[in-house]
């Protein structure tokens, strides 16, 4: 994997192990060469992971919409910055310059990424991996839902085989350089598999 991108809280929440997960997978990206996409802030969990990237001599590319954020929360040092017109082309940008995906602990702006980059594995339109560290069981209650979609018949369970999960930086990116798509069970149970 030469890219993976990182969503995650704007914020640093409320345990410490957040901000030192989110630097200690920093670390990890940088000493194993994977260069690092994400939304371009200088604070929150974003800030943390691309400040340990740079300081540990990676690359960091930031992609973020002129005019929606405030100018101080963009970060000044990164290897590249790219300004989009909207959140939309943003998530497209930042889709189509990563091999993979990982998630940490966040809010709203998170959620909703993860779930596109999941839905758009689940439709087949892409293949990369997509990974959860998971500090603290913080996504337990997600991974609880999405397992009771599967329970109520609203989702199959290859959906879930979608997601590499582990509290652990090291062993997630490891997870995700051995993934392998699964194979997935038709969508539409009430029409014909073809």
């Amino acid at each position: 994997m030469k890219r993976i991108c990182i969503y995650s809280g704007s914020n640093l929440g409320f345990r410490p192990e957040y901000k030192e997960n989110a630097k200690l997978l920093g670390n990890i990206l940088a000493k194993n060469k994977i260069e690092l996409v994400y939304g371009g802030s200088r604070i929150g969990l974003m800030g943390q992971v691309a400040n340990e990237v740079l300081k540990n001599n990676g690359k960091v590319i930031g992609v973020m919409p002129k005019g929606l954020f405030s100018g101080e929360m963009v970060h000044k040092n990164l290897t590249k910055l790219i300004e989009v017109k909207n959140m939309h082309e943003r998530k497209q940008t930042m889709t189509e310059l990563s091999n993979g995906f990982i998630s940490l602990p966040g809010g709203l702006g998170t959620y909703e990424e993860l779930f596109e980059v999941l839905s758009w594995a689940q439709l087949g339109i892409h293949k990369k991996p997509i990974g959860l560290l998971n500090v603290s069981n913080f996504f337990d209650p997600l991974l609880h839902m999405i397992q009771n979609t599967c329970t109520e018949g609203f989702m199959s369970e290859s959906n879930i085989k979608l997601i590499s999960i582990s509290d652990n930086p090291s062993l997630l990116i490891e997870k995700m350089k051995n993934y392998t798509p699964p194979l997935m069970e038709n969508k539409w149970r009430e029409l014909p598999y073809k």
